[in-house]
Order: C-alpha cells, then sequence, then structure tokens
C-alpha cells in the first residue's frame, strides 16, 4: 500500500536545493564518532561524501557553516573536526549543546544573512542531531534538504520482540524517511543535488 507524506499533503515543493542556491551545514563531523564507543557504521563512507559535498560547496561559491557539538569538547583531539572536512577561513563555526544546531545559537542569523531559503545538510548522527537540525530548519522557515550518503549513525539497543538491537542503517533510513515526512527532502548523494 502507497502512503502519502505530510509534505505531499501540503503540496510542499519536492524539488532538491542546489548548491548555487544553498548554504550548507555540516553538522558534527567530529572525531569522536570515528572511534571507540561512539564509532558510527560506515562514517568513512560519510565522510568521503562530505568531503566531495563540501568541495562542491566551495566551488559553487555557497556559504559553509559548520556545527559542532560542544559535548565533545571542540578543543580536544575528539572534539575537533575530521580533518577531510575542516573548515577554512571565511567558513561559518556554530558550537551547540543540543541536537538542534538552530537552538540557542546564532545558526538562524547565520543563514538568514546568506540570503538562501534552501540549506542543506549533512553530518553525524542521521538520527540525532541530523534529523533536529533538519526539524529546526523547517520550522525557522527554511528548506532543508538532507544528503544521505554524507550521514551516518550506528546501531541502537532495542526493547522489540526477538531483537537486541535496531540496525545503524535501519535508524539512519527511519530517521532520513523522518526527514521526508514533513521536514525536508533527501536526496542519496551530492550528484543528485539540483
Amino acid at each position: 500500500m502507497g502512503t502519502t507524506t505530510l509534505r505531499q499533503l501540503n503540496k510542499f515543493d519536492e524539488t532538491p536545493a542546489s548548491l548555487a542556491d544553498a548554504t550548507v551545514i555540516l553538522i558534527d563531523f567530529q572525531n569522536t564518532y570515528t572511534h571507540g564507543t561512539m564509532e558510527l557504521d560506515g562514517w568513512k563512507d560519510a565522510v568521503a561524501e562530505g568531503k566531495r559535498l563540501l568541495a562542491a560547496a566551495r566551488a559553487a561559491g555557497a556559504t559553509v557553516i559548520h556545527v559542532q557539538d560542544k559535548g565533545y569538547q571542540p578543543d580536544t583531539e575528539d572534539g575537533q573536526i575530521i580533518a577531510d572536512v575542516a573548515p577554512i577561513a571565511g567558513e561559518g563555526r556554530v558550537i551547540k549543546s543540543v541536537p538542534n544546531a538552530f537552538h540557542e545559537t546564532n545558526l538562524a542569523t547565520l543563514v538568514k544573512e546568506a540570503g538562501h531559503e534552501n540549506v542543506i545538510l549533512a553530518g553525524f548522527m542521521t538520527n540525532m542531531c541530523v534529523l533536529f537540525t533538519a526539524q529546526g530548519a523547517f520550522l525557522n522557515g527554511f528548506r532543508p534538504t538532507v544528503v544521505a550518503k554524507a550521514s551516518a549513525t550506528r546501531s541502537l539497543p532495542t526493547t522489540a520482540a526477538g531483537q537486541e538491537h535496531i540496525s545503524a542503517q535501519q535508524i539512519h533510513d527511519g530517521a532520513l524517511a523522518t526527514v521526508t515526512e514533513l521536514y525536508g527532502i533527501v536526496v542519496p548523494t551530492v550528484n543528485d543535488l539540483a
């Protein structure tokens, strides 16, 4: 049985953002997600796609904003942004303390100053900071597009009968389905941006 999303019911535009007309927000691409307890499934592939997104954004002259989670102490090795997607001079930086990077930060102001309604999101973790930042973008009147391959998460415990864990892929897919239900558009890769 097919389903109709809330976006479709509201007749929202389903055109993905283009790099020429968007602000790119890279969320929590921090070293802590590459090892140990917080290591994400597929983080290497996500960083590689994030690197492609960042290079394309720079080539298009898009405004780029890097977000870091304060809880991972951004000035420590674990809290620093992974070298392949690290900011360069002139790119914005926002430090957040909750999954929604718009909450109690200047992110909305930076996006408004960039002059674009469209935002392109990618990063870690799909089911937390990417999802809730997409929601925050939507609630602030922006049009988020999430790049699926440039985002990643990890498996989590579940209370579902017969299961101990939900796979990272299921969690990733579920979070992206939540985005497409209402908050924004999801594209598979950088190549799928309008």
